[in-house]
């Protein structure tokens, strides 16, 4: 190919790639002086809640009972400054949104009320971290779980992702929770709502509904999917957004590998799932529900001593 032609395929595939029919719903037109989301400054923010909510575990300082106050409060002061930009930018970036004249102000004041909230994550999160202790018997310590295993650092991303959803901030919520999904494999929706003593085995392929609601002492393993099965529609066949589509769990549920749980269905206080069993619908308080053909036959290997 010549040099002039290749000057016009390259001048031809810019103006197919201006085209405003083309850009539709795919391009984000950034206004003079507003901010706009980080990844990096996220990930900043997440480095410096896990250092506060676990000091000694994370962060790169050598942290000791009588320095704690001074590392605390200089976390605390970077975390302020770093989330109200970031909150402000989520504002700023919200679709249609005009960001008003006091939106920094707005931002600093989200940001704080985020901040009085780290004392009740860090409690729900030490439920967690209990959880997953108590629910392992290969773990040798609390350290080892806060340490080691994804699902605090997923929770992490989620109760504090969870808390922004709350306030009202847009966007952020859900930069977090993917962060935490591309660390992990465990994808937690910010809006899904999870109790105490939480706790995720194993946690790759786990996948969380923005409207399921998961009550306490829960224990679900890799693999679980708690999604939709159906997407009413509106008149132009596009599914409505914002309606309950994801399963509840009530206190005291277990649900094994690979189990697929959808739609608006109540798993009962005190169920269990077993490993790949799909449910669709309501289960009784108390009951267990097996993929009966697996049983059997792993019973059979079993039997036969070849069971691992």
């Amino acid at each position: 190919m010549s040099s002039e032609n290749t000057t016009h395929v390259l001048t031809k595939t810019v103006d197919r790639l201006s085209e405003n029919d083309s850009l539709k719903g795919l391009f984000h037109e950034h206004r003079d002086g507003d901010p706009l989301p980080s990844a990096k400054a996220l990930a900043e923010i997440i480095g410096l809640a896990r250092a506060i909510i676990f000091p000694g575990f994370y962060g790169h300082s050598s942290v000791k009972l009588s320095t704690i106050k001074y590392q605390i409060g200089v976390n605390i002061e970077r975390m302020h400054k770093l989330l109200s930009q970031q909150i402000l930018a989520g504002l700023c970036f919200a679709e249609g949104q005009e960001a008003p004249a006091p939106c920094s102000s707005i931002a600093s004041d989200l940001a704080a009320k985020l901040i009085e909230r780290l004392p009740e994550i860090r409690r729900m999160l030490a439920t967690d971290v209990e959880a997953a202790y108590n629910g392992d018997p290969a773990a040798a310590s609390f350290g080892e779980i806060i340490s080691c295993y994804p699902v605090i650092k997923a929770l992490i991303n989620y109760r504090i992702a969870h808390e922004l959803v709350l306030l009202g901030v847009p966007l952020i919520p859900r930069m977090i929770t993917e962060m935490a999904h591309s660390e992990t494999g465990i994808d937690i929706h910010p809006a899904a709502t999870i109790g105490e003593h939480f706790t995720i085995d194993h946690g790759t392929g786990v996948v969380i509904g923005a409207t399921c609601i998961i009550g306490n002492n829960v224990k679900i393993y890799q693999g679980v999917t708690l999604g939709a099965i159906s997407f009413p529609l509106d008149d132009n066949g596009n599914p409505i957004k914002g309606i309950p589509r994801h399963p509840i769990l009530e206190d005291d549920v277990i649900i094994y590998a690979n189990a697929t749980i959808l739609g608006r269905i109540t798993i009962g206080k005190g169920c269990t799932v077993g490993a790949n069993v799909w449910v669709t619908r309501d289960m009784s308080p108390n009951t267990k529900k097996y993929n009966k053909e697996k049983i059997d036959n792993l019973d059979l290997e079993f039997n036969h001593g070849t069971g691992i």
